[in-house]
């Protein structure tokens, strides 16, 4: 048997480079699936030390974040504003 390193491991370990995880959330911008994108976000917070941390840089609410970064999530930009900034991530608009 060989022991192989899961997806999601590599994932996370990838999205510890901030360049890396600002590509992977754009790409998922561009998907046009707003849960892709809020799930993105999440696998990024994991990467950058988890929700109790995001938590505490953002001063929000632990139990609110994985509200806001699930599926059925629904940030108001109040709120994604920090948790990017926390990222050291911004949101930006570009021209198509």
């Amino acid at each position: 048997m060989t022991n192989t390193e899961s997806y999601k491991d590599h994932l996370i370990e990838s999205l510890k480079d901030p360049e890396a995880a600002a590509n992977y959330l754009t790409a998922c911008l561009i998907d046009g699936n707003p849960e892709v994108f809020l799930l993105a976000l999440r696998d990024v917070a994991e990467a950058q030390g988890g929700m109790r941390k995001l938590s505490q840089q953002t001063q929000l609410n632990r139990e609110n974040l994985y509200r806001m970064l699930s599926k059925s999530g629904n940030p108001s930009l109040s709120s994604l504003g920090p948790i990017l900034n926390s990222l050291g991530l911004r949101l930006a608009v570009e021209v198509k």
